[in-house]
């Protein structure tokens, strides 16, 4: 894990843009690091840009080159705008670029926290009764490239497609969450559905209780994520901390996201806890294409997930920071249209800065 104050040269980030407005929102979010950064001895942050996405796709025939894992390992941290584009297929996209990086990198801890900021209205929770921290496993489970198709294009074609759930896997993904539970409010609720798959998720809920011994200090029980999701939207203000395999947490936290009041808020980190390997920023909006270089993307999401690059780097304080510049400029009206305001991403953007350099 970088530490910025430590460095002479600082951290250095590499930033992909990607897709549609990921190129608007991650600038968004770079000024907005380099602002709340500012003072901090020498060039504290480097940032390097890397023109990758389905735009390189369609001229090169891959979303990166051959050698980008060997690139990118030379940084402290990255910054992916979004991926994504109407004529490229999404398995081509989302396997040629951001799980290639995930798994290269063994990110396997996916944090999406969500939080119902001053300023944002949702359509489901009152004020302060959200704040639950989505804790994702990211490399294997039921996002596997594992099985295949057969008798393509007769009445008996078969697709099959295995889930890989590893012991390894799935204890260092719950560890991981009674750890951000005994830092938090000491609830952590598991996400199963085992009630209807009878091998991989009575697997994933035995060492949920394994390891539970080991936290005599975190309340934890399970539920079935179909439950969850409605309890989730019913009452928010129960849960603190809910973990779950790679398609349940993905799913999740959407629902997390869309009570928090809009997806453009969210922010997401994909982390290598042990820092062997550089861990990856991003807000977890899609590349939305049919608003995308019209300046009015929400920056929020982006912003956020800067913020927990910081946090990363060992400075909570500056990520606080940066995540209370937002919050202000929200609650004094300062919001793009999918907020129900009139700002452009430049605005907010300018606003969150003038926030960090008066305060």
């Amino acid at each position: 894990m970088a530490d910025f104050t430590q460095q002479p040269s600082g951290s250095r980030i590499a930033v992909i843009g990607g897709d549609g407005i990921g190129p608007e929102v991650v600038e968004a979010g770079v000024r907005v690091l380099e602002a709340a950064t500012e003072g901090v001895g020498a060039s504290p942050l480097s940032f390097t840009r890397f023109p990758w996405g389905c735009e390189y796709y369609l001229e090169h025939g891959r979303m990166m080159p051959e050698d980008a894992l060997e690139t990118l390992a030379g940084f402290d941290a990255i910054y992916l705008g979004s991926v994504g584009w109407p004529t490229v297929p999404d398995h081509v996209s989302l396997w040629g670029l951001l799980i290639p990086i995930r798994r290269g990198f063994d990110q396997y801890v996916n944090l999406r926290p969500a939080r119902l900021l001053r300023g944002v209205e949702s359509p489901l929770a009152k004020p302060g009764s959200l704040d639950v921290t989505v804790v994702r496993e990211n490399t294997e489970g039921e996002y596997s490239d594992s099985g295949g198709r057969l008798f393509r294009g007769t009445p008996y074609e078969i697709a099959v497609q295995d889930s890989v759930f590893t012991r390894r896997g799935v204890e260092r993904i719950l560890r991981y969450a009674y750890e951000e539970a005994k830092g938090r409010r000491g609830l952590l609720t598991g996400a199963t559905k085992s009630n209807g798959i009878s091998i991989t998720m009575p697997f994933f809920d035995e060492i949920f209780r394994e390891i539970g011994e080991e936290y005599p200090d975190v309340e934890a029980s399970l539920m079935h994520a179909d439950a969850l999701a409605a309890r989730l939207v019913l009452d928010p203000e129960r849960f603190d901390v809910v973990v779950g395999s790679n398609l349940l947490g993905d799913i999740l936290s959407e629902v997390t996201a869309a009570v928090s009041g809009a997806i453009g808020i969210a922010p997401s980190a994909n982390l290598n806890p042990e820092g062997q390997y550089p861990s990856l920023f991003e807000p977890i909006h899609g590349s939305a294409p049919d608003i995308a270089g019209e300046g009015v993307a929400n920056p929020a999401g982006a912003i956020w997930a800067g913020a927990l690059m910081l946090e990363h780097f060992g400075r909570p304080e500056f990520g606080e920071r940066v995540l209370s510049a937002l919050e202000a400029t929200l609650a004094a009206g300062t919001k793009t249209r999918d907020l129900g305001g009139s700002a452009s991403t430049g605005d907010v953007t300018e606003a969150v800065i003038e926030r960090l350099r008066s305060h």
